[in-house]
């Protein structure tokens, strides 16, 4: 190599650098390629991205023949430079040369390559990966002899090199990537997304609607009363019970409320036909778990009931598919009768309405650990029923009870503080 002309030695020196480069730019590109999109272009039959797979299959195979290469390359190449260096300036000229080929290759076949290769490592891995899929088949006696080393030793260390990678995402693996996903995915179908990610933890407790609220037909009540009833009602499916909420008889349907009116009036015998057997639902259900539980049962409406059987509220499908696409009235703070803006920037808030209603629709984060509704949660704080008008302050929220009745908390306006302040203050 000694005898040959500089221009030549240049030359391969350059081709050299080029080599490095690309072993360099295929590893960084190989193992920034992303694990879930590459699967996705498996799926549509994509040659660069099967390659691709194959090699990933074999991470230890893969770094091996990059590394094998990259190596014999670089140090073919320090050679030739020590040669270059010793021909130009004599014994001064190794330092030199070693100096700035270390240079040349950081810039030109390290950094340079490998910043390419992170920022668009599919245009980079999926050519690579055709070449380094023949060099693996003929190095391949050189690369399975130096694993076998490595593996033993990773064993020794406690290692096991055969352990695959988990690539299973959690649910906040999962709606970081759905939150990350920018304009791919509308806002919209993200929040919808996040949202069905959220079911699993919020119980049919938390959105029920209270046994207070439920409008049902007593049978006790008058054929006048129960008419009133059906005909008042906007709800589809309407509760029947004997007394109280407990003693439920079944559920009549308002498309049937024409069968039980006759010349007569109402068709007692008839509504006990068209009543269809109650479902219960167990209050500490997952949401998650009752939408499937809907849908095996051809339901649409359940009785909540607590673990000793006492009704505690009622729960429909519709209720469940609003925590996924959100309130079908355009802004619940504006529309409910629950909770009402005023001008001063305070609402006034029913005491029935849920912590978690009022955290979703203004934005908050009043504690959702203990009681559901607003009542239960000052209760709690009060540690007694305030008889009278009575102030509080959790955490940044100032709560004035404005209304009390029977032993409930009617209605409630709060101040969310700007400037936190000291309890004792």
């Amino acid at each position: 190599m000694n005898e040959l002309p500089l221009n030549l030695l240049f030359s391969i020196l350059a081709i050299l650098l080029l080599l490095s480069a690309f072993f360099s730019s295929a590893e960084t590109g190989m193992m920034s390629l992303n694990r879930y999109r590459l699967k996705h272009l498996l799926k549509k039959k994509h040659k660069g991205a099967r390659r691709a797979w194959r090699l990933l299959q074999k991470p230890d195979q893969l770094i091996s023949v990059i590394l094998i290469g990259n190596n014999l390359v670089n140090i073919v190449a320090a050679s030739i430079a020590t040669i270059i260096g010793m021909r130009l300036l004599g014994d001064t000229g190794i330092a030199a040369a070693s100096l700035l080929l270390t240079l040349v290759l950081l810039i030109f076949a390290e950094i340079t390559p490998k910043t390419i290769a992170a920022l668009h490592p599919e245009k980079i891995a999926f050519p690579a990966a055709r070449i380094l899929s023949v060099l693996l088949k003929v190095l391949f006696p050189v690369v399975w002899l130096i694993n076998t080393v490595t593996n033993s030793l990773l064993r020794l260390l406690g290692v096991d090199p055969k352990l695959a990678t988990n690539e299973e995402l959690s649910s906040d693996e999962l709606r970081t990537i759905v939150g990350e996903a920018g304009p791919h995915i509308p806002k919209r179908h993200q929040g919808m997304l996040i949202n069905i990610l959220d079911l699993e933890d919020v119980s049919v407790e938390e959105i029920m609607i209270p046994r207070n609220e439920i409008i049902g037909i007593d049978i006790q009540d008058s054929d006048d009363e129960i008419l009133n009833v059906l005909h008042d009602c906007e709800y589809t499916r309407i509760p029947v019970y004997d007394n109280d909420i407990n003693n439920i008889l079944g559920v009549v349907h308002q498309r049937n409320v024409s069968r039980l009116i006759d010349t007569e009036g109402l068709n007692r015998k008839q509504l006990n036909k068209e009543m269809t057997e109650p479902y219960f639902v167990p209050e500490s259900t997952p949401l998650n778990t009752q939408l499937v539980n809907f849908q095996k049962q051809k339901q649409r409406m359940g009785m909540v009931v607590d673990e000793y059987g006492v009704v505690q509220g009622l729960v429909t499908l519709e209720d469940l598919l609003e925590e996924i696409v959100g309130e079908f009235t355009s802004n619940l703070s504006d529309n409910t009768e629950d909770i009402h803006s005023e001008a001063n920037g305070s609402h006034l808030i029913n005491g029935t309405t849920t912590i978690r209603d009022i955290n979703k629709n203004l934005g908050w984060d009043l504690p959702t650990e203990g009681p559901k509704t607003l009542n239960g949660l000052l209760i709690e704080y009060l540690e007694s029923f305030p008889d009278g008008t009575v102030c509080v302050k959790i955490n940044n929220y100032f709560f004035e009870i404005v209304e009390v009745k029977d032993n409930m908390i009617q209605n409630v306006r709060v101040h969310k503080l700007t400037t936190p302040i000291k309890d004792d203050d």
